[in-house]
């Protein structure tokens, strides 16, 4: 996996423009109804970069972080200033933030999610790239500490235990995240005279599956 283990500057990522994508294939039957069906088990955020730039130094901060990227070459950390905890942006995280999975005595590694509820219905994210140091970890009201009980890959978001919690017991984590994105767009454009009137590029990125 092409991955740089670096960080989109944030400063820049705030106030850029983007949300989840879903796809969704739609076919209008004879009679009017519809069949919905969708490929993608999870979605795929997508953002446009060059919102988040207010002056000429933000732009040479962009080709400086684009071309070292080598484009869409390699995928990097972006932080999604609308979602990037475990928890309500309002609030601190906290070791319970999160359900990730129920102990059964054998299994010690898990991967990090976050649930969305609306209603009845309920989506599970996996979270592959937690913010290093930001993992907190709870098994049923028992706070956990990194190295002492679990160790963290902050590359992949799994959660790795000594000892494996005991059957039946729930397993919390409070955490940050990044979402890993790469550029999508094999160049950069942009016009001085037309930043300085008010206008700004477009930098799209997309969110990749790692």
């Amino acid at each position: 996996m092409n991955f740089h283990e670096v960080q989109f500057p944030t400063h820049l990522s705030f106030g850029a423009l983007g949300g989840p994508q879903r796809r969704v294939d739609v076919v209008t039957l004879a009679n009017g109804y519809e069949e919905r069906n969708t490929p993608w088990a999870h979605s795929r955020r997508i953002y446009d970069a060059g919102l988040g730039m207010r002056s000429l130094d933000d732009v040479e901060e962009v080709i400086a972080f684009y071309e070292a990227r080598f484009g869409q070459m390699f995928a990097f950390r972006w932080k999604d200033w609308s979602d990037y905890k475990s928890c309500k942006p309002s609030v601190d995280i906290a070791h319970g933030d999160q359900q990730i999975a129920v102990g059964d005595g054998v299994t010690t590694a898990f991967q990090i999610i976050k649930t969305y509820r609306s209603g009845s219905h309920i989506y599970e994210r996996p979270i592959a790239k937690p913010v290093l140091g930001s993992v907190m970890i709870a098994v049923e009201q028992d706070n956990k500490f990194e190295t002492i009980d679990y160790s963290v890959d902050y590359t992949t978001g799994i959660v790795t235990f000594n000892h494996p919690p005991d059957p039946d017991t729930r397993v919390f984590a409070g955490y940050e995240f990044d979402v890993p994105v790469r550029f999508d767009s094999d160049s950069l454009l942009t016009n001085m005279a037309s930043f300085n009137a008010g206008q700004v590029p477009d930098i799209p990125v997309r969110e990749v599956r790692v």
